[in-house]
């Protein structure tokens, strides 16, 4: 399932004031061929870049059949990410975006890559969907070309995909991400190295071939420029102004460049104008990818972007600095799309965000507030597919749609707090801090379980390390039987899982922590009678 990509951030002046002069952000882009570092800071509304560091790691080259990467390809990568994180052991935590894009979404063994590789890094690693990675790849086009009117055809093709998007100005409409890319179709066929036209025609009628699922779509949308973006395009875009003077891609150009190709006969024996020596090597299955796709698709010709997955990294990066983060967009029109009750996800929103507040000894994750946000607002969303179990129904649409601006591990912890809001509390290979915010959308959600507009009492939540009491006026839970009914379950619930709830009912003038203390004397008093003979 997919969702329409995001509308581009737009940034209002108050928003930018709130951002600090001069502060720097980094984007990193561990991709199929390459490693990507940009640092830039901040200046007014846009940004000045401070440094750039690639390094040709060739993740995608090291992955064998059985969706392996091998131990020489991940100690090309760690060794980059250290290099990387010297440049960035002074930046603030929040300040860093990462991603992983192909090959680490579909090594089997990614998993042990990325923990050394945080570690080398130094800042949080998110694996990315094929989707999010062409909307950030739109972003960063977007903000680097000229201001048009009309959709624009968006062609980037890295080491193991090709994501196609086709957009209007900073808003992408269609995306798709292709498994075809320079370093996977190289090692397709031209592993051997030979030039052969035999391997030309295959390739690119593979080429079209993963491209026809969606060509009908594209073509319906229509285009009126056409940008191609990252390493292949643009080193194409380089050999043919400096072989032919051409100011743009043409199909006439790639075939040519084919042709001289087929001639050399052998990768070694490439002697092109403009052509880099790191290039060289996957430099055959770009080409041919992109013959497959100027002549699918009919493209008369096409401009290069110097700007890409790193650029729209840091666009999106600023505006969750902004308060324009594109998962509150996102998160709006998933509810929107399953009727989410939205009257009940503000109630449960409110409430939820004021226990928040009253957790200051959990020391818990800065951004806690959107995590809890975002649940809250999305906690009701499988009861479009059926009330009995519907928190495991909107766990599953949460971790396996296409969710703009969420990666992988986000979409994951989303659906592990809208799990356990309810019912079981299983708290088995969780972080403790993902438990503590489940427990918190577990009370919100209890205590608006009756849907009622009228305004609750004051609530006091005292916290310790696997415990917690919940104070609320007597006269209240006289009033409310079946919501202390529920509270009680949910205490049984909780103390299943290790947890201890307990409800503190507070007498008029009394303060909680009297209240608290009331409880547990009684509650140690039937417990002793209880072990009476």
């Amino acid at each position: 399932m997919s969702l329409p990509p995001a509308s581009a951030i737009a940034l209002p002046a108050a928003a930018i004031a709130r951002t600090a002069p001069g502060q720097v952000l980094a984007a990193v882009d561990l991709g199929s061929n390459s490693f990507h570092l940009l640092l830039a800071k901040v200046v007014g509304d846009s940004w000045q870049v401070l440094d750039r560091l690639k390094e040709p790691v060739r993740l995608a080259g090291g992955l064998g059949q059985d969706l392996r990467m091998d131990d020489a390809s991940m100690q090309r990568g760690w060794r980059c990410l250290e290099r990387f994180g010297q440049r960035l052991r002074d930046l603030p935590p929040g300040t860093v975006r990462a991603v992983g894009t192909s090959t680490l979404r579909r090594a089997a063994n990614a998993g042990r890559f990325l923990e050394t590789a945080r570690q080398a890094l130094g800042h949080p690693i998110e694996i990315i969907s094929g989707r999010e990675e062409a909307r950030l790849i739109y972003l960063g086009v977007a903000h680097g070309a000229k201001e048009q009117a009309g959709h624009r055809l968006v062609i980037d093709i890295g080491g193991g995909s090709t994501e196609c998007i086709v957009g209007e100005r900073f808003v992408p409409i269609w995306a798709e991400s292709l498994e075809m890319g320079c370093v996977g179709f190289t090692q397709r066929f031209f592993g051997s190295g030979s030039l052969a036209r035999p391997a030309w025609r295959a390739a690119s009628m593979a080429a079209q071939q993963e491209i026809e699922p969606v060509f009908k779509r594209l073509r319906d949308l229509g285009w009126k420029q056409c940008l191609g973006s990252s390493g292949t395009i643009c080193a194409i875009e380089d050999i043919l102004r400096e072989w032919t003077g051409a100011t743009a891609i043409t199909l006439n150009g790639l075939e040519k460049l084919q042709k001289a190709m087929i001639e050399a006969g052998h990768v070694a024996n490439l002697q092109l104008p403009a052509l880099k020596s790191d290039r060289a090597a996957v430099l055959p299955g770009g080409v041919a990818v992109l013959l497959g796709l100027f002549t699918a698709l009919q493209i008369s010709e096409m401009s290069a972007s110097s700007f890409a997955l790193r650029e729209g990294l840091l666009h999106d990066l600023l505006g969750r600095q902004r308060h324009a983060d594109t998962r509150d967009h996102t998160v709006a029109q998933l509810g929107q799309r399953f009727a989410v009750d939205k009257e009940q996800a503000d109630r449960v929103q409110a409430t939820v965000l004021g226990l928040l507040a009253q957790t200051a000894p959990w020391k818990l994750r800065e951004d806690a507030g959107h995590w809890l946000t975002w649940a809250a607002q999305l906690h009701e969303l499988g009861l479009q597919v059926s009330y009995n179990g519907y928190h495991k129904h909107g766990a599953y649409l949460i971790e396996n749609a296409d969710l703009p601006g969420f990666s992988r591990d986000d979409q994951e912890t989303l659906a592990h707090l809208v799990r356990l809001q309810r019912r079981k509390f299983a708290p088995s290979n969780r972080p403790e801090s993902l438990l503590r915010l489940a427990i918190l959308l577990r009370l919100a959600v209890v205590l608006h379980r009756s849907r009622s507009d009228r305004p609750l009492p004051e609530l006091t939540l005292a916290v310790g390390p696997r415990q917690a009491t919940l104070s609320l006026p007597s006269q209240w839970l006289d009033e409310h039987p079946l919501t202390e009914a529920d509270l009680q379950a949910e205490a049984g619930e909780l103390g299943d899982g290790g947890f201890t709830l307990d409800i503190a009912r507070l007498a008029l003038g009394q303060t909680p922590a009297a209240a608290a203390a009331t409880g547990r004397q009684a509650k140690n008093a039937k417990g002793s009678k209880n072990k009476s003979p």
